[in-house]
Formats: C-alpha cells, structure tokens, sequence
C-alpha cells in the first residue's frame, strides 16, 4: 500500500518493511522531539488491518493467541502472538475490541498468510475473518497528543500512545488538521529506545518469546489451549531461552549504523572473533545518539563490551540471562 501523504512536502520514502510510507519529512530530529513530546502523528497506512467478527470471536481467539482474550473489555488495548507448534513466533497482533468487532493491525504484508491460518482454524466457531487492509489506514498518535480521533474511528490506546484505525478515504483530510507529520524513522527510534521488539526484524524463523521480553505483555502464562503453549511452559518454569535481546549504545563516531543482520563479537575478539548474535534494529535517537537492539546468546557476560560489525557498542540487559 503507498500511502498519499508521499506527497507531502519533504516527504523522503521508507525502505524494508516500511516502504510504501514516508521514512522522514526533511528532519528526522525534529520529528523525534516532536514525537516524544507528544506532538504529531506516524503515517503506519502500509501495515495490514484484519478484522474478526461474529459472536464467538473473542472464546475463538483466545484458543488461538499467546494472550488471554476471552473476556477482553471493549476498548482495551493489548498484544498478542501466534506460535509454531514448536513455540516459535510466526505472527503478532496489536488488537482491540470495539464490542462488535476484534481489530488487529499487523507486519506489512503478513497479513494475508494470518488471515489463511485464522481461516484454516474456524471449524464451526461463528466468526467472520476480513482483511481491511485496503479500506482503513493505520495512523499513530504518541502519549499526550491533544489531538482528538474523528468521530467513529476505533482507538487502540497503548502506553506510547494512540494507534487510529482510520478509514482510508480520510487519510489525507486528518493529516492536514492533525499536525505535523512524523516518518516512521522517528517512530522506530522511540520503538527502539523502548526495547519493544517487532516481528520480522527483532525475530527470526526459531525465535521464542522469552527471548524478547514478550512474556507478560504478549504472553499470559496463566492460560494454555494454544498451538505452543507446551515450549513456553517448559522454558518459564524449567529452563532459560538460548538467546536474550539487549539494547546497545553505538559509538557515535562511525557515520554509518550497522545494519539488520550485522554479526555481533566480543569487542576483546576483534573482528575475526566468533558471533554471538546479530543486530536486529538500530537507529539514530535525538537525544541517545546511535542505538540498537540486537539478540546474543544468553552466557554473553551483561557487561562485556561488544563489536557491532566494526562499531563498539555497550549493551544494557533487556532480557535477563
């Protein structure tokens, strides 16, 4: 989906996962303060929109979903996984309900493989799965934005702030009143700088949720009856996951940040030492300077002095070993 708001002034575009979206307006600094001062807005219309449904949707779900859904309150915001069989993490799912209707944005373009896993698990369960990708945009508003949602758009209200599934045809008339326009570079800095992680970056094809910090916030460990329920106990309760995400304050004296997939050393061991693990974000934050979130096996000493690629980094614990 590319959005409209590509026009607007300045408007420079994302790449990776975020393309189809503007990465910055001309200022990614400025964007940053203005954002984590709870001023402007993040155009987030390529993520998937999916919709569910029918009297039974929220007992369905919860069969189906790392968290506990089933009496989910009316506009209660929370997040959800689905498993592999193995516990491996294949979707995640920023949901609300509005009392008819459970909505969940999601990755940009995952939106079509959840929706056929949803349909494969509806046997005689009285829901309804929609994609509405195509018909309401994904627009986010930071904690302590003044900024009001048009009357009868349904609010996902988080911790760092509103996300707005707001009808598509209304995209380009919001962003003119509702403030400045924030790339989602700047909405990434602030996601990085909170250690939340994001499917398809801070993940890969064996990742298990305690290895991110999901426990708890995606993961209720007091309900079972869902496909790789048994590797999450089993972890909790018997053992530690291989790996642990970390956050990592970059040198600010290299120009450029070491991308998705740059290994991760022991600064002791130079550049030829054996990898730990790999950077999965990184960013440049107004205040922090450059910054990263990468995943390490868990006996990395929490006070060791890392090699991002050929950038030293200080790593602050995120996951406990």
């Amino acid at each position: 989906m590319k959005s409209p708001l590509l026009s607007l002034p300045g408007a420079v575009p994302g790449e990776g996962p975020d393309e189809g979206v503007a990465a910055h307006y001309g200022d990614l600094f400025r964007e940053q303060r203005a954002l984590a001062d709870g001023s402007g807005f993040v155009d987030l219309s390529h993520r998937g929109v999916v919709t569910v449904t029918g009297a039974d949707r929220l007992s369905w779900l919860h069969l189906l979903l790392t968290q506990h859904v089933q009496e989910l309150p009316a506009g209660q915001a929370t997040e959800a996984l689905i498993l592999s069989a193995h516990g491996h993490i294949e979707h995640a799912l920023y949901l609300v309900d509005d009392g008819e209707t459970t909505w969940a944005h999601v990755e940009p373009g995952s939106q079509g493989d959840l929706i056929a896993y949803l349909e494969s698990m509806k046997f005689f369960y009285r829901v309804e799965i929609a994609d509405r990708t195509g018909e309401y945009a994904v627009v986010h508003l930071p904690a302590g934005s003044i900024t009001e949602a048009p009357e009868d758009t349904v609010v996902r209200e988080a911790a760092h702030g509103r996300d707005l599934f707001l009808p598509r045809e209304r995209l380009e008339s919001f962003a003119g009143a509702a403030g400045p326009p924030v790339g989602v570079l700047a909405y990434e800095a602030l996601r990085v700088e909170a250690h939340r992680p994001r499917l398809g970056l801070e993940t890969d094809h064996r990742t298990i949720p305690h290895e991110l910090g999901w426990i708890g916030t995606a993961v209720h460990l007091e309900k079972g009856c869902y496909r790789g329920q048994e590797t999450v106990a089993r972890v909790h309760n018997l053992g530690k996951p291989p790996r642990r995400l970390v956050f990592l304050h970059l040198d600010g004296s290299e120009v450029k940040l070491p991308g998705h997939g740059a290994p991760i050393r022991l600064a002791a061991d130079g550049e030829e030492g054996r990898q730990l693990g790999f950077i999965t974000s990184s960013a440049r934050h107004h205040e922090l300077g450059p910054i990263a979130l990468a995943l390490v096996k868990r006996n990395v000493p929490v006070d060791a002095e890392l090699l991002a690629d050929t950038t030293a980094a200080a790593q602050e614990v995120v996951v406990e070993p």
